[in-house]
């Protein structure tokens, strides 16, 4: 308690503008985020899927190896404590380690050959999707020939195969706070920790492709309608520099009511009147209040041919209505903290697909996209532990 009073003490010393950094904090507990279980509902499998790494390389993947994402999804789903941010990162590290296939390893085990597989790798004594290692406990031949046994050792937990060794994902203290590329390397202790978080935007996109094919529709794909404006921009919806991330996209435990739930978007807490800027060209379904977001605006833009939805909520100001065409960057709303909040900020999310359909993780879409006006605030982590704080539905 001294040192955080000192450190209070040294930010008043250093200005307002750190100040209100560490007030966003201290008064927005829901920096310290809970982590339990969200839902995962996945539907058809498509037959492929392309998507960017983070160093641009373009990645197409086959029906099998979607097939093997669609069982670490729905394995992450039945697995209390995981939620998509686990499955993100399982997917990942899958990725990384085999390009989704579960390899037999003929050198090693002959047998594993006799097994349903995708192809013979040959590192070590590794096999299967997250090239798990009998030598190393992780199982043996027979359970990590299977996808879902390596899907559910890869997570852990005091349920998992392998409890308490080796440590699966829910073994890891703290892993979700971690990068996840850093989390995955702790699952996987490989030689090459760096690799993993250049597949986050792949796995990002194919659960967004898995999930949203299981809300029977309603996750979108839709494409845009010829009268919808063409985004050629796409802009933070904060001005730089006022902004605190306090609750990431995932499961947590809700500030207000201290129920287990799942964060559909993002929270950025920022002073109360602070400007709200649409993040795109498009045109405004959605204005007024809604129950829990307390005033809700939801903007249609024509991302790349396709709908994409951008929802802003507990606005204490709104400045347009619904059908108004708005531009990137136009002041749309003011930062309040109507509805199911504890302080002023705004829940931000990004719905692919339209009005209705099922949020992904904004902040990374935002990432993703390049969005401008990203500031250095955005590194702010939101711990993982038992409080609550600032809320939005």
């Amino acid at each position: 308690m001294k040192k955080l009073a000192a450190g209070f003490v040294a930010l008043v010393l250093a200005g307002p503008a750190a100040l209100m950094l560490m007030v966003a904090v201290l008064a927005n507990p829901s920096a310290v985020a809970a982590c339990t279980t969200g839902t995962l509902n996945v539907g058809p499998v498509p037959d492929s899927l392309t998507a960017t790494t983070k160093d641009g390389t373009t990645v197409t993947l086959d029906k099998t190896q979607l097939t093997h994402a669609a069982t670490i999804v729905t394995v992450a789903g039945q697995v209390n404590g995981v939620g998509r941010p686990g499955a993100v990162i399982a997917i990942m590290a899958a990725l990384t380690e085999s390009s989704l296939r579960m390899l037999a390893n003929t050198s090693a085990y002959p047998d594993s050959a006799s097994y349903p597989n995708d192809g013979n790798g040959g590192d070590h004594d590794s096999l299967g999707m997250f090239q798990m290692r009998p030598q190393s406990g992780w199982g043996t031949v027979a359970q990590l020939m299977d996808p879902v046994y390596q899907a559910k050792a890869f997570f852990g937990g005091p349920t998992g195969p392998n409890y308490p060794s080796p440590r699966g994902l829910l073994d890891i203290p703290g892993w979700q706070s971690m990068d996840p590329g850093q989390a995955a390397q702790s699952v996987e202790v490989s030689a090459y920790p760096d690799r993993y978080q250049n597949y986050q935007p792949v796995a990002e996109a194919i659960i967004t492709a898995l999930t949203q094919a299981g809300d029977n529709g309603a996750g979108g794909g839709s494409p845009a309608p010829s009268d919808l404006p063409a985004a050629t921009q796409i802009v933070f919806p904060l001005p730089e520099g006022t902004w605190v991330k306090t609750s990431p996209f995932g499961p947590r435990v809700d500030p207000i009511t201290g129920a287990q739930g799942f964060h559909t978007g993002t929270d950025y807490a920022a002073p109360l009147g602070t400007p709200i800027l649409a993040i795109a060209a498009g045109q405004v379904t959605v204005a007024g209040p809604a129950a829990g977001y307390g005033n809700l605006i939801v903007i249609e833009h024509n991302i790349g041919g396709q709908v994409v939805a951008s929802a802003y909520g507990h606005e204490e100001r709104l400045y347009v209505k619904v059908g108004d065409l708005v531009t990137a960057g136009q002041h749309i709303a003011d930062v309040g903290t109507e509805g199911h909040s504890t302080g002023p900020h705004l829940h931000f999310e990004i719905r692919p697909g339209g009005t209705n359909a099922t949020a992904v993780d904004s902040d990374a879409w935002l990432k993703a996209h390049d969005a401008q006006g990203i500031s250095g605030a955005d590194a702010t982590p939101a711990l993982c532990s038992a409080g609550g704080g600032e809320g939005s539905s």
